[in-house]
């Protein structure tokens, strides 16, 4: 085991958390445990659909995966990102409408497979419709057009008596969609974006573009292309758009095979949302655009190496128990960082780097599941600020496939207590993630005011650091629930490399 002094990792294990329930920072947007689902891999078929599936009770009259459905409910994910992604930069929406004997296969350029377009725009809105969440839709701006994502924004929302609006009525389905979520393009500033553009050339298109698309529906919420939130193209983009959108997306992954490097990556992840949320105010400012109101969509966001899951070969990740505790990590940053979060989607839903795995006849939850579903459940309602003192790590942090070194020159020590926190129908909810390899820490709770004699503690643990779920052992690492008594918030002990929520009803 490797010594402390060798990852600069203080010795103190003990933690002093101050909470007010009274000390609100912003209203959780609860769009931001949204999801996201891409024609990459097994996410769509053999994901949330199975059309060949031979296992009586498997899949619905519609196809529709009855198991990964009853999963992803369970996080009550309020929107959903489709189709792209990538994919979406040489994805044309009318090849998956219509009769599906009809529809043509083409080559798919971002993963380089093929695709049968068999489930398309009026497939996912009824498997939207089945989950009760809104979609959200991605408009290709590489090999697309002004016309044919108007055409695609008229065959959702129109009500009107015109061609695209009696296509989808000729296909089925006689009311609009009410799609109300859109993205102007993904990853444009990209080298493998087909299509890829400069800040400046994708600035005047999305402008034009928004233009248009908001004369056709007003009613819609457009979400501006962004890079990581701290580049030029941030800066770039945000002034030539911040008038004609409702939302700005970044996209980060974080991933490491050293412990400290993986669980502290989401650092960079919350310095990337201030300095985005300052250049939305930055352009406001200096465009005169006083009356937007642009928060940051972070609708790409997960553990993910690419080298160790290619794209290419359907990106299935095996996650382990550091990858759960850097998810808990992940989702604390959108807690505290709630005053600029409109949105954020996990990336992505089922197979592709995802906390559900499928097989022909079952599934699992993989480790990153099960942090995550505990956010999804109780971290809602406002966030609280609060004052945190606890053991420094001072050592390396970031992602083996993206470059993030520039976070220690930034952040030169992070909190090895990961903590934030909410409060809803009079619950405090403290998610706290012991981001220390060997040791426990105790930690004094101090919240003002009086609580209820009993608290609900859900804890994610295991010994081994790389535990994994997998088909046939299922639940290695699971949540495991407990109450004890609210005195012991005063010297509550969270495990090594763990992962604890407290629910801490307030007292009547």
């Amino acid at each position: 085991m490797e010594s402390a002094q060798t990852y600069n990792v203080t010795e103190n294990t003990k933690a002093v958390v101050k909470i007010d329930p009274d000390r609100v920072l912003a209203d959780i947007d609860d769009k931001v445990y949204s999801g996201f689902l891409e024609h990459m891999g097994r996410c769509i078929y053999g994901g949330i659909i199975d059309y060949d599936c031979q296992v009586k009770g498997l899949t619905n009259e519609k196809g529709f995966r009855l198991d990964v459905a009853d999963a992803l409910k369970e996080l009550n994910m309020p929107v959903v990102r489709y189709p792209g992604g990538n994919f979406v930069s040489s994805y044309h929406w009318l090849d998956a409408v219509g009769p599906k004997s009809e529809r043509p296969k083409r080559p798919e350029l971002a993963w380089l497979g093929e695709e049968s377009n068999q489930f398309g725009t009026d497939e996912f809105m009824e498997w939207c419709e089945f989950m009760g969440c809104e979609p959200y839709l991605c408009l290709n701006m590489g090999t697309g057009t002004l016309d044919e994502a108007l055409a695609w924004v008229e065959y959702c929302n129109s009500d009107k008596n015109t061609y695209y609006a009696n296509l989808r009525r000729k296909n089925g389905h006689d009311k609009p969609y009410g799609v109300k979520y859109w993205s102007l393009g993904n990853e444009v500033w990209g080298p493998w974006q087909v299509g890829q553009m400069t800040a400046e050339d994708y600035g005047k298109k999305a402008f034009q573009w928004a233009k248009a698309l908001k004369l056709l529906d007003p009613n819609i919420k457009l979400v501006g292309c962004g890079s990581m939130g701290l580049t030029n193209w941030d800066y770039d983009v945000t002034q030539a758009l911040v008038s004609k959108i409702d939302l700005y997306s970044i996209h980060m992954y974080t991933s490491h095979s050293d412990f400290y490097k993986n669980v502290t990556g989401p650092a960079a992840a919350e310095r990337a949302i201030q300095i985005t949320a300052k250049l939305i105010d930055l352009a406001r400012i200096t465009t005169n655009a006083y009356d937007s109101d642009v928060k940051v969509c972070f609708d790409e966001w997960n553990v993910w190496d690419p080298v160790r899951a290619d794209g290419q070969y359907g990106a299935e990740e095996k996650y382990t128990l550091s990858d759960a505790l850097a998810v808990a990590s992940w989702c604390n940053v959108f807690i505290r960082q709630a005053r600029h979060v409109g949105m954020a989607n996990i990336a992505q839903c089922v197979n592709v780097i995802a906390p559900i795995m499928t097989t022909k006849d079952g599934m699992f939850l993989q480790t990153i599941y099960h942090t995550f579903v505990l956010f999804c459940k109780y971290m809602r309602g406002k966030s609280l600020g609060l004052h945190v003192g606890a053991p420094l790590y001072s050592g390396e942090t970031g992602c083996s496939s993206f470059d993030l070194s520039w976070i220690k020159s930034i952040e030169p020590s992070v909190s090895l207590l990961d903590v934030s926190a909410s409060i809803k129908d009079d619950i405090i909810s403290i998610a706290a993630v012991n981001r220390s390899l060997t040791d426990d820490i105790t930690v004094n709770f101090a919240l003002e005011g009086t609580f209820a004699e009993k608290i609900t503690v859900f804890t994610v643990y295991h010994d081994d650091i790389n535990a994994t779920n997998t088909i046939d052992q299922p639940d290695v690492v699971t949540v495991s629930e407990s109450s004890v008594s609210s005195k012991s918030l005063s010297a509550f002990t969270v495990k090594k490399h763990s992962f604890a929520m407290l629910r801490v009803p307030l007292a009547n």
